[in-house]
């Protein structure tokens, strides 16, 4: 019998989570935005604006959904040279979009005055002070979690994060296992070995892929840091809740490009169904990845991986000939063959 792991109804919708517009340090509108990615055939779009959440509902239709949400920053940079501090930066995504209230805000610091105007607030609440360490930043994602936020943590290597660091982060639903932005910046910013650092500590995260774009453009007048990294995510319906829903359950697959068409388990064996693809990994959390090939150096399709129970957690990942990956959740043992 089959158990799906990303759902067999609905159908994929196209999302970028992570992108910049001229509400903060963007170069496009986000209308402007949303019809070049419209465009590209992308369905979803999220503007997370730096330190202020502005809904774009209106610019919401029939077959495009914007999704509310900011990026919120912990800066070391505040003490001292920026090129040298640590930074941790999170995305937060209303999950209701009714949900208008901009969750850990200060009403004096952090945002310019002449864009105060545009935050709504909760005036109960005192000002949250941001301090960069791990105290500071779990106690933020505590309280977007409860206030009904999606939580991601984003480009670690950008941030200059390393280990010792990410590993103390608790409570996100997810993390950017690709930031097209700071990929083609030269940073390592494809990030599944982070990825499994954080899996190695238990934190049952999801991943997305992300441009992070701010649509400046090259020589070449080519939307450089736009439409590289996105997350392909399985809902009922191309509508704000279905969206925000299955993010929540972990309904999606991140990409730089391969497309996954199906995943499942048979007993004790996970199939995935992909686009044309030179090889198909399976990490698990022990001395034992798997790999497939096609035969005489043929392209695969399909692939199927034999589990056991001392794997704790395995993920999958898709490469096609040109080096581009696609990337499932992790998904723990315990979990998917829980009786």
């Amino acid at each position: 019998m089959k158990r799906f792991l990303i759902p067999d109804g609905g159908k994929f919708y196209k999302a970028n989570l992570h992108s910049h517009s001229t509400v903060s340090d963007g170069t496009l509108t986000p209308a402007q935005m949303k019809e070049q990615y419209r465009q590209h055939g992308y369905s979803v779009l999220a503007c997370t604006d730096h330190e202020l959440m502005v809904p774009h509902h209106d610019l919401t239709d029939d077959g495009f959904v914007m999704i509310t949400g900011f990026e919120l920053g912990f800066d070391e940079g505040w003490r001292k040279d920026f090129l040298q501090a640590k930074v941790c930066d999170l995305c937060l995504l209303a999950i209701d979009p009714d949900n208008e209230i901009q969750p850990c805000y200060h009403r004096t610091k952090y945002l310019s005055d002449a864009k105060r105007s545009w935050v709504k607030f909760d005036e109960n609440e005192p000002d949250f002070e941001r301090e960069y360490n791990a105290d500071c930043i779990n106690e933020a994602i505590r309280i977007c979690r409860e206030k009904g936020f999606f939580v991601t943590y984003n480009h670690p290597h950008w941030s200059l994060e390393r280990y010792e660091t990410y590993t103390k982060y608790k409570g996100m639903n997810a993390m950017e296992i690709c930031n097209f932005s700071s990929l083609i910046d030269g940073y390592n910013e494809y990030n599944g070995e982070i990825y499994d650092d954080l899996l190695h500590q238990n934190k049952r995260i999801f991943v997305l892929g992300t441009d992070d774009n701010h649509n400046r453009r090259d020589p070449a007048c080519r939307m450089w840091d736009s439409f590289g990294a996105f997350t392909m995510i399985k809902a009922d319906k191309l509508e704000y809740r279905c969206i925000t829903d299955a993010l929540v359950r972990g309904n999606f697959y991140a990409s730089q490009g391969p497309e996954i068409y199906g995943l499942w388990l048979e007993d004790d064996v996970v199939h995935i169904d992909c686009s044309p693809a030179d090889k198909i990994f399976c990490t698990t959390a022990q001395r034992r990845c798997m790999s497939r090939y096609g035969e005489g150096g043929a392209e695969i399709t399909h692939a199927s991986f034999e589990l056991k129970p001392e794997d704790v957690y395995f993920r999958l990942t898709v490469t096609d000939r040109s080096g581009l990956h696609a990337d499932t959740n992790a998904y723990f043992y315990d979990e998917v063959f829980a009786e």
